[in-house]
């Protein structure tokens, strides 16, 4: 039973965190590749290894001095090295590193060698081979990820190797220029290799027990929630929960594997199970509420709209023209929404209403501004009766205006529009309703 296991940048923060991850991987024999991030905060107001090479580099790329930043960083690899009293050599990783800034050979470059270092580090502290994930991780002429060029290279390259640490967040372009991912792309560079390499299984260790049922800053002590599926996951990663990269999935949802959320600090808790489907009841009617603030609500009235042909395309093309991209539209008979980010909106306001003044010659045209988005989500939902009616009574109780109702077709999940200023107020009712009242 193959095992990928990827651990984020609060588990590889020090060498004391280091020694916690060498002890979960040789816990289990099964867990052959291993995918690490660029070490995280050790504390609330430390700083990110990437933030501070994005940094430096920004200082070299000025053509201003950056040795100061760069022995910084050179610091914080010392002193995990140093803890784990391992031989690695810095010295030459970062004269090299040197020699690239100056040569502002590029950003995407300079911002992965935060875990490429941690893959030298963990490779050498595990005895693992080292592959450089510019070897085996493929971008094309464009800086678009190619799939399946990597699935083969990888398959080939992992396939001849028995255990391995592979660095995540990037990979390189035909010309050898390192290409990274967004933000968090470890997560990805985890569920590639996990496809790549044929596994049962893949672990992402993080710093918390699983993916929580909603936001802990909103609820205290969410519940964990046991089995998820990647349709579920990616409509609340979609609306903002932020546990796992949401381009993670697909790599692994192609194949069948499930992932599994793990805590470092806590290696025992059972964690999240993400599958691609299950017949396993969940223990609530839903399986999590996510959301994002900051929508706007184009309101377009027109008399027998419904049956005009065309109608709803005229709209949406006015939206088009500008680089919008709508979030959800519900309609009546002669009423159509459009929601979309305000931050988008705002600045071509006027001309995307000028706009849909002149393909779809509404008779009225109403905004509504400081919108929230909330998705409840479930596989149970479906066969649950009266699962929104349990929603919209929350709200009423809370007295809290629901200003729109979408329901996806599959009956999977409800999404919500209210203000901005009832947004936490709303998901706190909602998750009351679910959880601390069991019906």
């Amino acid at each position: 039973m193959k095992k990928v296991v990827k651990f984020g940048g609060s588990s590889l923060a020090s060498a004391e965190q280091f020694e916690k991850v060498g002890a979960i991987i040789r816990a289990d024999a099964n867990r052959r590749y291993v995918v690490p991030s660029a070490p995280g905060r050790r504390f609330p107001k430390d700083t990110k290894v990437t933030d501070m090479l994005y940094h430096c580099y920004a200082t070299a790329a000025e053509g201003r001095n950056f040795h100061e930043e760069l022995y910084a960083i050179r610091g914080r690899y010392t002193e995990i090295v140093e803890g784990l009293g391992i031989e690695v050599p810095l010295a030459e990783e970062f004269n090299v590193i040197e020699k690239n800034f100056a040569a502002k050979i590029g950003e995407d470059y300079a911002a992965s060698r935060g875990e490429y270092l941690n893959g030298r580090i963990m490779a050498a502290y595990l005895g693992y081979e080292f592959v450089d994930a510019a070897e085996v991780i493929c971008f094309d002429e464009e800086g678009v990820f190619d799939s399946e060029k990597t699935d083969k290279v990888m398959n080939e390259r992992l396939k001849k190797i028995e255990r391995a640490v592979i660095p995540g967040f990037y990979g390189a372009m035909p010309d050898g220029r390192i290409k990274t991912f967004s933000r968090g792309g470890s997560d990805i560079t985890g569920s590639i290799v996990a496809r790549a390499t044929r596994a049962a299984l893949y672990e992402n260790w993080t710093d918390v027990s699983g993916f929580l049922l909603t936001d802990p800053r909103i609820v205290d002590n969410p519940v964990v929630i046991s089995t998820i599926t990647y349709k579920e996951l990616r409509e609340l990663s979609y609306m903002g929960a932020s546990v796992l990269h949401d381009e993670s999935i697909f790599p692994v949802r192609k194949a069948g594997i499930p992932i599994n959320i793990r805590n470092t600090n806590k290696p025992d808790d059972p964690g999240t199970m993400i599958v691609k489907t299950t017949g396993a009841k969940s223990k609530y009617t839903i399986t999590g509420i996510a959301g994002r603030k900051g929508f706007v609500a184009v309101n377009v009235e027109k008399d027998r709209m419904n049956s005009e042909i065309g109608f709803g395309r005229k709209v949406l093309e006015a939206f088009e023209m500008y680089g919008i991209s709508f979030e959800h539209m519900p309609s009546g008979i002669d009423t159509l929404s459009v929601f979309v980010e305000q931050e988008a909106f705002e600045p071509k306001e006027q001309a995307v209403l000028a706009a849909i003044n002149r393909m779809a010659q509404p008779d009225v045209i109403k905004i509504d501004t400081d919108l929230a988005l909330i998705a409840v989500v479930g596989r149970s939902m479906k066969d649950a009766r009266g699962t929104a009616g349990r929603v919209f009574a929350s709200l009423a109780h809370a007295r809290i205006n629901v200003r729109m109702i979408d329901q996806g077709s599959d009956e999977e999940n409800i999404i919500i529009g209210v203000k901005n200023d009832d947004f936490e107020a709303a998901v706190r009712a909602i998750y009351q309703i679910f959880v601390d009242v069991q019906l």
